[in-house]
């Protein structure tokens, strides 16, 4: 099951870059905004029509709303601070929210809006904080690499949206497996390979530039990179779940969710300014061109620390069936 949501997950992923540049090609770049609100109004109708309702019959308390208010500020500061590096004001406000957001998660708690019980189970711990990491570093790549292909190798905006084509079709067709293959042998190794091949991708994609070829530079990487990515979405998110205790998998998911986003908001903000990607520089094609090499190194830095915490801390294959599940299963 979590092979195939990530597997269309990957295909939703990949569509929306090609969508978007049809969209902006063609009718405007507003309608890459516009063209959310049916989307939205689809999900929202399946939702109400075919999702089963479920409860945690355990549950008490209200909504914690004054967490999900610290959060949403700190997130904002911080990204805020990141990107405008010209007063310490905004960043510093983010952190201090962020450690009041932290203290009332604590002080609330099994109620609050992160129950941080959970994060005492040390593979839950240590997979979201690989999630937060190989998050970032594609996060990098997916903002940069569609600007390098419009602005250095000249593609146009509809070619460069669909050049993580291949990313979709990998996804699609091997996700399944991958998450088949992570039951039987654990999900230590499946991600750990993964995150290699997909950080190998970016060193590869660091040598696209002015006059690249999409079939001899753009899809062979962008190739590797959706192996890789094929062989870690679905262990990781189901190694989030079976971690979890059974009530709170709706929880673990969300935490899961927002650690990837905010792995990616927060690099996407953070390492352009550091490789010198601000102001007019998506204007000056070789300027962009020294500062994508740059964060290439960098997101593949990143999936080197995030395999060896793979390697050093997922010691259990918790995807294992128990005995008891087999025996029902018999």
């Amino acid at each position: 099951a979590v092979g195939a949501w990530s597997g269309l997950g990957g295909v939703a992923s990949a569509i929306g870059p090609l969508l978007g540049g049809w969209l902006v090609q063609s009718a405007g770049w507003r309608w890459a905004f516009l063209i959310n609100l049916p989307f939205a109004a689809l999900v929202v109708w399946v939702t109400i029509r075919h999702v089963p309702e479920t409860r945690d019959e355990q549950a008490t308390g209200r909504f914690d709303v004054l967490g999900a208010v610290l959060a949403a500020l700190a997130l904002a500061g911080i990204t805020y601070g990141l990107i405008e590096t010209g007063t310490p004001v905004p960043l510093i406000a983010g952190l201090l929210l962020g450690a009041a957001f932290v203290w009332v998660q604590v002080r609330r708690s099994p109620d609050a809006l992160v129950p941080v019980g959970i994060f005492r189970d040390h593979v839950f711990t240590a997979i979201n904080v690989v999630t937060f990491i190989v998050y970032a570093a594609m996060g990098v790549v997916f903002f940069l690499l569609v600007v390098q292909l419009l602005v250095v190798s000249g593609f146009g905006p509809i070619a460069a949206g669909s050049a993580m084509l291949p990313v979709t079709i990998l996804m699609l067709l091997l996700s399944a497996r991958a998450g088949e293959l992570a039951k039987r042998v654990g999900p230590r190794w499946p991600i750990t390979i993964g995150i290699l091949v997909a950080g190998a991708a970016f060193l590869w994609m660091g040598t696209i530039g002015e006059g690249s070829s999409y079939w001899l530079q753009v899809m062979p990487s962008v190739t590797l990179f959706g192996l890789g990515l094929s062989a870690v979405v679905a262990p990781l998110t189901a190694t989030v779940l079976a971690s979890a205790q059974e009530r709170y998998a709706g929880t673990a998911s969300g935490v899961n969710n927002a650690v990837a986003r905010t792995g990616s908001l927060f690099a996407v903000a953070a390492i352009p300014p550091v490789v010198g990607l601000v102001g007019d520089a998506f204007k000056k094609p070789g300027v962009f061109d020294a500062g994508f090499e740059m964060a290439m190194l960098i997101s593949a830095g990143m999936m080197l620390v995030a395999a060896l915490i793979t390697v050093v801390t997922i010691r259990r294959n918790v995807l294992a069936p128990d005995e008891e599940d087999e025996n029902v299963q018999s």
